[in-house]
This record gives C-alpha cells, structure tokens and sequence, in this order.
C-alpha cells in the first residue's frame, strides 16, 4: 500500500499592509495584501496575486496566479477566478506562458459563487451571485447571468 504526501497549507511569502484581518485555516502564498484586508477562511491566494487595501474577500474563494483586486473590493463566498482558457483544448498545466491576468477595478462588488475568468472588471461594477464573467466589463452597472451581462445601471 503506497503511502501519500502530505502538504500543509498556510501562509508563506506574503507581504502584508496594515491591519490585515485573517481567519484560518488559509493557504496565502507570494502574494500582497493592502492595508485593512479582511480574509475569511477556507480562501487561497496564489503568488503573483495583489489585493488592494480595504478590500473583502470571503470564505472559500480562490483566488489564481495573475489576478488583481482594486482598494476597497468584496469578494463573496466561493467565488472562483479562473487563469487558464484551455485554449489548446485541454489544462495549460505549468505552461504559464497560457495563463491569462484578471484586472478588478475599485469598489467592485463580486457575489457568492461567481466565476471570473480572465478579464478586465470597471471600477464600481456589481457582479451578481452565480454569475460567470466570460468578457470585459467597461462600465459601472450590475451585471448578471451566464454569460454575465448587464442588467442594470447603478
């Protein structure tokens, strides 16, 4: 009977700001976290991940390499951002040169369960729980659905 490898999660290479709320267990690595974050637990951050300051991210999100959160975000429970398209009909795998950044403006607000692949979200913008952002989103509004699209302006 073969015997498993065991991996601990934690917290490893992260450059805090000040007054960083955490709630463990967590897996944080290489990445940076601004002023007055607030992180619940059950969420993993990936290296070359930046969170801005004040900003919220709840319980078992996960967040990928690439990724960039303005000041002042929130980030519902289980939301998912996504790096890798597939573009070659199958996983990237460790070939980062496929994996694709994801840019969340200021003040954006993501709901519960949404997925986010690799796009770029305006300042201000609503995304709805569940929703799946598959395109740029370039101006202030609520967006909704799959795909997610605007809904209405704020």
């Amino acid at each position: 009977m073969a015997n498993p490898k065991f991996y601990e999660s934690g917290i490893k290479d992260v450059e805090f700001g000040v007054d960083v709320k955490i709630v463990k267990p967590v897996n944080l690595y290489g990445c940076k976290i601004g002023d007055g974050v607030f992180i619940g637990p059950f969420v993993e951050i990936q290296k070359n991940v930046t969170v801005g300051a004040r900003s919220k991210i709840q319980s078992h999100t996960f967040i990928c390499e690439l990724v960039t959160i303005g000041n002042d975000c929130f980030v519902g429970h289980g939301v998912m951002f996504i790096n890798d398209l597939f573009a070659a009909g199958g996983p990237a795998g460790g070939d980062q040169a496929k994996w694709q950044k994801t840019i969340i403006g200021q003040g954006v607000s993501i709901g519960s369960n949404a997925t986010i692949l690799p796009v770029s979200i305006a300042d201000n913008a609503v995304i709805g729980a569940g929703a799946v952002v598959t395109k740029d989103i370039e101006e202030a509004g609520v967006y909704a659905g799959n795909p997610a699209k605007k809904i209405r302006e704020l």
